[in-house]
């Protein structure tokens, strides 16, 4: 005769899952069913485990629905300043006013150490402007690569000589500035920081990405007209 395979903990696990009306039948049972509460390491009862298993997932419930809470207000908060921001550029009169009301309201309204801005292909009568100065051939390459904006440490960019010199910079967004996708970069703009959380390599580029866009339409006032030689 074959020797009978001992009952095993996975058998009485199956059996109970099969057998969803057992402890109807036996409720006794559950009253000697006792457990561990991992917050008293003292014995409670099966009912009390489950109190507490559900104490638990309301707390995190109630923890994630307060972070949602609050990310739905910081969203709100900063698509306030951009909307702000946007009107300030669409309400300046004279085109040639427009870097310098940009940078400076990105600095006072975002709270940003550091902005840079640099712009080149410009009508003839802004060339001699201090945003078209010190650009390389290697800066507009810079921008050209990028396709969206880059966020991250400082690896020593070329273009990190546009900044201030005496403030520290440990991280920064790179922001290609371009009427379209299709179309070839016009400008950089650098968001410096000394935080170095501040612009991170896995962070959403979302929202920079509408900040170089919305620059973009409004330094395109800047730009000869279209087929203009």
């Amino acid at each position: 005769m074959n020797p009978i395979a001992p009952v095993t903990e996975g058998d009485i696990a199956e059996f109970l899952l099969q057998t969803p009306d057992f402890f109807e039948r036996h409720a006794e049972v559950l009253a000697h069913v006792q457990l561990t509460s991992p917050h008293s390491q003292r014995a409670v009862s099966l009912q009390e485990r489950q109190a507490e298993l559900l104490r638990e997932k309301i707390r995190h419930l109630e923890h994630k629905s307060a972070d949602m809470i609050r990310h739905g207000r910081d969203n709100a908060h900063i698509n306030g300043l951009l909307h702000r921001w946007t009107l300030r550029l669409l309400a300046l009169p004279d085109a040639a006013d427009l870097p310098e009301v940009l940078q400076s309201s990105l600095l006072a309204d975002f709270a940003l150490p550091q902005v840079a801005l640099r712009l080149w292909d410009l009508s003839p009568s802004h060339a001699g402007a201090a945003f078209c100065q010190s650009v390389s051939p290697e800066a507009r390459a810079l921008a050209d690569s990028l396709q969206q904006p880059y966020c991250g440490p400082n690896r020593g960019f070329e273009v990190m000589q546009w900044l201030a010199p005496a403030q520290p910079v440990a991280s920064l967004a790179l922001l290609p500035l371009r009427v379209a996708a299709s179309q070839p970069c016009f400008g950089l703009m650098l968001l410096a920081s000394d935080d170095p959380l501040r612009f991170q390599n896995d962070m959403g580029t979302d929202f920079l990405q509408r900040i170089a866009e919305l620059a973009a339409a409004a330094l395109s006032r800047l730009r000869p007209p279209s087929g203009a030689a």
